[in-house]
């Protein structure tokens, strides 16, 4: 699966992984500036709780976004792969500004959006201009490649993780979320043995990535987020190994980022970005 083409000269919308338990009460950094990417008062927000299997998720969420002073919010939940085809549901989706995936089961999302009207939609959407955002589960299935369910710990093992295929908003990178609060660093590189291409993004709980258009990614919130790059993986005994031993992996590059800083999904450049320009 590729990503949607951005055409007539528009640029790709931003993609937002939350890394879960976002700060909805005080400061709301990340809630906030997702609002003001969609347009603030000005904007349609669609929220899809499919992964949610607790009635209020979705309405709660629209509740917060009033809060946040955005223009409207609707919540859309596709329960089954018929509703993904519903024309009342379509439309409501195509006036979206901001469309927002709440956490769950990521399972939930992709085998019942996967391949429908509705997911070919949500990325035509984010590939004309539309920012699209997920917490928890939401996070994990935005991208083409999607950590299904793992085990803890922080040894990569070749059976703590199972890979599914996301929504495909974009091949770049791989998510896994709530992660230095559930020690889920194994189960992200043994995800990048199976898949060197992609960059492994670890988000921590209130923690962000800001994925512009030029695919430089700002982190936002409390927590860090960590970067494995194996574009530079030079051994790999992923395909000598049983399920339950750990994997030898010699060449990755790891970056521990905090708000502010920067990491180029294209270069691979990390930067500390505006905590240069921070003062105590």
């Amino acid at each position: 699966m590729c990503p949607s083409k951005a055409t007539d000269g528009s640029q790709r919308g931003w993609i937002i992984p939350i890394g879960g338990a976002e700060d909805r009460e005080t400061r709301r950094r990340i809630l906030k500036r997702f609002v003001r990417l969609c347009g603030g008062r000005d904007a349609h927000i669609v929220i899809i709780p499919t992964a949610s299997r607790l009635a209020d998720t979705g309405q709660k969420y629209q509740e917060l976004f009033e809060r946040l002073e955005a223009g409207s919010s609707s919540s859309v939940d596709f329960a089954t792969r018929e509703d993904c085809e519903r024309d009342d549901y379509l439309r409501i989706l195509e006036s979206a500004d901001g469309i927002f995936f709440t956490g769950g089961n990521q399972l939930r999302i992709s085998t019942i959006l996967g391949g429908t009207s509705a997911a070919k939609l949500i990325r035509k959407k984010n590939a004309h201009g539309v920012p699209v955002a997920g917490t928890s589960a939401g996070a994990s299935v935005l991208s083409e490649h999607m950590i299904a369910f793992g085990k803890e710990g922080s040894s990569p093992r070749a059976g703590s993780v199972r890979l599914a295929p996301g929504l495909g908003l974009t091949n770049r990178f791989i998510i896994d979320q709530h992660f230095r609060q559930r020690d889920r660093l194994g189960r992200l590189v043994a995800a990048l043995a199976y898949n060197p291409f992609a960059i492994g993004i670890g988000l921590d709980e209130d923690t962000a990535a800001f994925i512009g258009p030029d695919n430089t990614l700002e982190v936002e919130g409390s927590g860090a987020l960590t970067v494995v790059d194996a574009s530079n993986l030079q051994f790999s005994s992923m395909a000598d190994v049983s399920q339950s031993q750990p994997v030898c992996l010699l060449g990755l590059t790891v970056h521990l980022l905090v708000a502010g800083a920067t990491y180029n999904l294209h270069t691979r450049q990390a930067s500390p970005g505006t905590l240069l320009t921070t003062k105590e």
